[in-house]
């Protein structure tokens, strides 16, 4: 069997065209990439550990039903869904920029860059309405008193709860005085379907049918890892597309300024899609685990 001597001194690469038939700064992104979408895989992985392992989680379909200026209308996954759509159509905007890049084509690059950008910011603008919501907004909760309320959300309770068991939900209805039981009563309606004064006109009884055949949520009952995974991992994500913006941003400045005419490609407008796809589609695996199971 015969082997091939090596002269001393022989480099196997020297230079010139990568091995990976692709370019430095390409197969560094990838490499970036590769290793952020390790850490997001152990932060889902240790969520989906959490979430498996015990029985009372809370019910994405009751946290995440509120949308902008709706009130209380119950729209369970709608904001999210919209969400999804703005970022989506900012990842196809991309592609787009892409493929005039590798046509030289400038003001094509600008304005697809132009509604990546736009959409980028929309979606950093719906996640901080959600947070806010989900930090400040007003949530059924049930008091240190054992009686029932309508509250804001303060940063120190827990909004997302769990369904009050039959029994401990009876007593904290028999405990709650009729005004308030009559608050909570017009914020399950808040949409319209009966007047608030006519809800205030009932009886005791008539209150406590309508509250006990609703969905009420105690607060503090909520599992708090729920909350930090969500806030951790959605926010961790939200990091990413806002470092996406500002880079997408400076990417559309060079263009502008017509660095890219000068270089002769449009590779770094290649580099940052690749960096945004890849934000998008971290997303979906949010998406799944956060809000669909």
């Amino acid at each position: 069997m015969s082997t091939t001597a090596i002269p001393a001194g022989t480099k196997w690469w020297n230079g010139g065209r990568s091995p990976f038939n692709a370019s430095y700064g390409k197969v560094m992104m990838w490499y970036f990439l590769m290793s952020d979408a390790f850490t997001f895989g152990a932060f889902l992985i240790s969520y989906g550990t959490i979430r498996f392992s015990v029985n009372d989680w809370a019910d994405p379909n009751k946290v995440f039903n509120s949308f902008p200026f709706a009130g209380h209308a119950n729209l369970p996954l709608a904001f999210v869904s919209l969400m999804t759509f703005i970022l989506i159509f900012s990842s196809v905007t991309m592609v787009l920029a892409v493929h005039e890049g590798h046509n030289m084509n400038r003001k094509g690059v600008e304005k697809y860059m132009i509604l990546t950008i736009i959409g980028g910011a929309a979606f950093v603008s719906c996640q901080a309405w959600e947070w806010s919501h989900l930090l400040t907004g007003e949530h059924i909760t049930l008091l240190n008193d054992g009686t029932l309320s309508v509250l804001p959300t303060t940063a120190s309770s827990n909004p997302w709860g769990l369904p009050l068991e039959h029994s401990a939900m009876l007593a904290a209805l028999q405990k709650t005085p009729h005004d308030q039981l009559a608050n909570i009563a017009s914020t399950i309606h808040h949409t319209g379907a009966e007047a608030v004064h006519n809800t205030y006109a009932m009886s005791d009884p008539e209150l406590l049918n309508m509250i006990s055949t609703s969905e009420i949520h105690a607060n503090h009952l909520g599992r708090p890892a729920f909350g930090s995974y969500f806030f951790g991992i959605t926010g961790f994500h939200g990091f990413h597309v806002l470092s996406g913006v500002v880079i997408n941003i400076v990417m559309y400045t060079k263009t502008k300024l017509g660095h890219f005419d000068q270089r002769g490609h449009y590779e770094m407008i290649e580099k940052a899609g690749l960096y945004w796809h890849f934000v998008d589609l971290v997303w979906v695996f949010v998406f799944l685990c956060f809000y669909l199971v």
